[in-house]
């Protein structure tokens, strides 16, 4: 997805909660550095996860592990480009279970990123908060 901010900017939209928490989760145990285990949570869902910070390269690159009970890795990955844009491609590897539940899940995955990269985007470019996450399933509504 493509940003329209500077890397730097679009970087620390990941690595510091304070930003994170206005598009994706609701609360953090901490900032994303090298080494930390923070917890994200989901308030509106009553869910959270484990997010183990393998590694930061400032302005380019974070490397984490995530959900202990079934974990994968998820890069993000933050290439400048012309005009203060940013690109940022989001990679998670690492599924488990049969075949089919691999594709499931990692079906499920590209389309929650996409759901977050858009609502960052709209953040960042035009001060604009989706809600995207916290509205993708909303209570009261039948299947």
């Amino acid at each position: 997805m493509l940003i329209r901010r500077p890397v730097a900017e679009v970087f620390q939209a990941f690595i510091d909660p304070a930003v994170t928490t206005k598009f994706w989760f609701t609360r953090s145990s901490g900032r994303l550095t090298p080494g930390t285990t923070v917890t994200w949570d989901w308030e509106m869902y009553g869910v959270s996860t484990v997010v183990v910070v393998k590694e930061v390269e400032e302005n380019s690159r974070i490397l984490a592990e995530w959900d202990a009970e079934s974990p994968t890795q998820i890069e993000w990955r933050f290439l400048p480009g012309e005009g203060a844009a940013t690109l940022v491609r989001v990679t998670e590897s690492g599924f488990s279970g049969t075949a089919d539940e691999a594709v499931t899940k990692a079906t499920d995955s590209m389309g929650g990123f996409t759901m977050v990269l858009c609502a960052c985007k709209a953040l960042l470019e035009q001060g604009v908060l989706l809600n995207a996450v916290a509205d993708a399933h909303p209570t009261g509504f039948d299947a």
